[in-house]
């Protein structure tokens, strides 16, 4: 007797196994010609996460206060872009400064003078990854680039600012190289990765050729703070002493025993956190 109603079984992916070895959407079965609901549901979840990083606002006051309360001292700026709406549907307005915030750093160096590295956080498209991560990331940050010989100026917290935003930032305050901190681009299995972004000499008009990134700062599935940190202290060594950044600066620097991954990135030409 014919059975009916009878529901095709899901079938199970002799790759599955590899799977242990990436977070990437492979060897995820079927369930007659479609996707098990386990894995659609999986995915619609991280899909949901992803937009919720992009548009989440970040409270640069109350940032900037959670920092103080350890110790660092910061300025708040704001770009040209009054809201979220506006930084998703003009980048360029993510790329400057409004005009307080323009006054407010110009003030300061007329009052403290220059300083040699400008150190930025900004949301960029994950307001989620900088709440969670950035904190711990610079309290490695600072302790790095503070036994190097350079002056640092107070950490600059920018709210809606992509990439660019730390060549006026870093201009503004005199500095000799800007170092802005910014969620990335959130993907479908990284929602909350933070990047680095060095600029030597920086002032608006600088193109992505001429940064390095340090990207995927998330641990533990990406890289460490301790690691991210030490790259960025050679870097900015290496740049302040060669007088470059970008493409013609390569990361060099030695690996940290036991936590380091023979892995590098120079420059990222999708750039993602702008």
């Amino acid at each position: 007797m014919k059975r009916v109603g009878r529901r095709a079984p899901t079938a199970s992916d002799p790759w599955a196994h590899l799977r242990e070895f990436t977070s990437a959407r492979i060897a995820l079965g079927r369930a007659g010609s479609s996707l098990p609901t386990r894995a659609l549901l999986e995915f619609q979840l991280a899909h949901a996460r992803a937009r919720d990083a992009v548009h989440r606002v970040l409270d640069v006051d109350d940032f900037a206060a959670r920092l103080a309360a350890e110790g660092l001292s910061c300025l708040t700026v704001h770009s040209a872009a009054a809201d979220r709406d506006t930084f998703i549907a003009r980048p360029d307005l993510g790329r400057v400064l409004d005009e307080a915030s323009a006054a407010r750093l110009d003030a300061w160096r007329e009052q403290n003078g220059a300083r040699d590295v400008a150190l930025i956080v900004a949301d960029g498209l994950s307001a989620t990854a900088v709440e969670s991560r950035a904190p711990e990331l610079l309290r490695h940050v600072v302790g790095q680039l503070g036994a190097l010989p350079c002056t640092l100026a107070p950490i600059v917290v920018a709210g809606q600012g992509r990439v660019a935003l730390s060549d006026e930032i870093g201009q503004r305050l005199g500095a000799r190289i800007a170092a802005i901190v910014l969620g990335e681009r959130p993907g479908l299995s990284s929602p909350d990765s933070l990047g680095i972004y060095l600029t030597y000499a920086p002032r608006p008009g600088r193109s992505n050729a001429e940064r390095n990134c340090i990207s995927n700062v998330r641990p533990p599935e990406g890289l460490s703070y301790e690691v991210a940190a030490h790259r960025l202290r050679h870097l900015a060594n290496e740049a302040m002493r060669r007088g470059l950044s970008g493409v013609s600066l390569k990361d060099e620097a030695p690996l940290l025993a036991g936590i380091d991954a023979p892995s590098r990135v120079a420059w990222r030409g999708d750039a993602p956190g702008d």
